[in-house]
C-alpha cells in the first residue's frame, strides 16, 4: 500500500478513535447522573459492534457498500455519527474514484478539496468546509441515478406527444479525437463490423472534403443517428510519419499562437467549421492509455474551439470516450492493496481534469470505453443520445 494510502488510512481510524472516546465518555457521565437522580433499571450495555476496536470497525465499513454503510448508520446514534465522519468518505473518494467506469458534469466531484491538509482536531470528527460524502454518493455508480435532475410533469406529456409524431431528422454527432488513431484497434472501423452492439444503417456516398464521412447507426433498433467521423490525417500520413518519425500537419485546426499562460490557441478550419455549425453534439474519442498527460493542453484546445459557442449552442453535449486498445485483467483488489484498474489506463476522473471539462458550458461525459470489444459505447451513445431529447 502506497504512504499515502497508509496515512489517509491512519488519521481517519485516528478520527474514530477520538470520537469514540468523547462518545462513550459523555454517555457514562448521563448514565451516572441518571443512576444518581434515581437507580430504577439497569442501562442497556453497548452493542457487540459499538465494542470492537476502532481498527477493526474502520475495516468493516471499508468492505461495505454506500448503501449497507448508510444502512449500518441508521442502527444508532453512534454509527449514525461514525458513517458520516468526512474523512472517511474522502478516504472512500480518494480510493474508489480511480475505479468508476464514467463521471459526468453532474456527479464530477470538486477535485481541489481532495488537496486541503489531512487533520483530526482536538474535538475529532470536526465537520470540514466540503461535503464528501454527498461527492462520492453522486459519483458512485449504483447511486448515481438519484441524483440526476427529475423531469418536470410538463416534460413527460411532452416527450411522450412527440414520441407519437413520426419523424425522420437524425441527431447528427462529430467525432473526432486521438483515440481514432493513435490506439492499435480502431474504434471506428470495429463499430462499422460490430452489428450486435451498435448495427450500421448507412453510409452515404460523400466525403466532407476529404477530412471524414457519415455513417448511420440504429441505437436499439429503434433510434438512427449520424457520426461524422473526422481524422487530422490520413492513413497513409499517418504510417509515412510513423516510419520516418516525423509530426503531420492537422487538417481539423489550425493554430492560431499561445494565450497569455503559454497554452495554444486553435480554431478549427472553414470545412470543420461547416460540419460544427451542423450537428448536434460531439464525440471525442480520447487516448487514455498510460504516458498521455502531456498532451493534455493540445487536446484541451482543440476541444475548445470545436465547441466554441460562435459556431453553436453551447447546450450541446460532448461525450468523450476515454478509450484504450484492449481490457486488461483487473487485478483483485485488496485493503492491502493498492493497485487498481486505474494502473492500465487514465481513469475518467483523471481524463475529465485533464482536458478541463469542468470549465466547459457544455452538458459532458467522460465513459471508459475498451476499442477491442467496444465495452462502454453503449451506455456513452445511451447519455448522448438522452441529452439530444430523445425519449429511450
Amino acid at each position: 500500500m502506497s504512504g499515502k494510502s497508509q496515512s489517509n488510512e491512519s488519521v481517519v481510524i485516528r478520527s474514530i478513535r477520538q470520537f469514540r472516546e468523547k462518545y462513550f465518555n459523555a454517555r457514562k457521565n448521563v448514565n451516572d447522573q441518571a443512576h444518581a437522580a434515581a437507580d430504577t433499571s439497569e442501562d442497556a450495555p453497548p452493542a457487540f459492534l459499538d465494542c470492537l476496536p476502532v481498527d477493526l470497525q474502520f475495516l468493516i465499513m471499508t468492505l461495505l457498500s454506500p448503501v449497507d454503510l448508510c444502512r449500518l448508520g441508521a442502527t444508532s446514534s453512534y454509527w449514525r455519527a461514525v458513517v458520516r465522519d468526512p474523512l472517511l468518505w474522502r478516504y472512500f473518494l480518494v480510493r474508489d474514484m480511480p475505479n468508476w467506469p464514467s463521471i459526468d458534469h453532474v456527479t464530477m466531484p470538486r477535485l481541489e478539496a481532495l488537496h486541503t491538509p489531512l487533520c483530526v482536531g482536538e474535538e475529532g470528527m470536526v465537520e470540514p468546509g466540503h461535503d464528501f460524502m454527498t461527492d462520492y454518493l453522486k459519483g458512485y455508480p449504483a447511486c448515481r441515478q438519484r441524483w440526476c435532475p427529475q423531469r418536470p410533469p410538463y416534460r413527460v406529456v411532452t416527450s411522450f406527444l412527440q414520441s407519437l409524431v413520426v419523424t425522420t431528422t437524425e441527431p447528427r454527432y462529430a467525432m473526432f479525437g486521438p483515440g481514432m488513431e493513435q490506439l492499435d484497434v480502431s474504434m471506428v472501423t470495429r463499430l462499422m463490423h460490430t452489428p450486435d452492439v451498435l448495427p450500421v444503417a448507412g453510409i452515404p456516398q460523400r466525403q466532407i472534403n476529404g477530412i471524414g464521412s457519415g455513417i448511420s447507426y440504429m441505437y436499439k433498433n429503434q433510434h438512427k443517428f449520424n457520426i461524422l467521423t473526422l481524422y487530422s490525417t490520413n492513413r497513409a500520413e499517418r504510417e509515412r510519419a510513423r516510419v520516418e518519425q516525423q509530426s503531420v500537419s492537422n487538417k481539423l485546426f489550425i493554430l492560431e499562437g499561445t494565450d497569455q499562460s503559454g497554452h495554444p490557441q486553435f480554431s478549427p478550419t472553414p470545412q470543420v467549421q461547416e460540419v460544427c455549425q451542423a450537428v448536434d453534439g460531439f464525440i471525442y474519442v480520447a487516448n487514455a492509455e498510460p504516458g498521455r498527460d502531456d498532451e493534455g493542453a493540445v487536446e484541451t484546445a482543440q476541444i475548445q474551439a470545436l465547441v466554441d459557442p460562435a459556431l453553436g449552442s453551447s447546450s450541446r453535449p460532448l461525450l468523450v470516450l476515454s478509450c484504450v486498445s484492449r481490457e486488461e485483467p483487473d487485478p483483485i483488489r485488496t485493503t492491502s492493496s493498492s493497485t487498481t484498474r486505474a494502473s492500465t489506463r487514465t481513469p475518467c476522473v483523471d481524463m475529465a481534469q485533464r482536458l478541463c471539462l469542468p470549465m466547459l458550458p457544455n452538458p459532458w461525459m467522460v465513459q471508459d470505453t475498451v476499442a477491442e470489444s467496444l465495452s462502454g459505447v453503449l451506455d456513452g451513445i445511451s447519455w448522448l443520445l438522452g441529452c439530444s431529447g430523445l425519449r429511450l
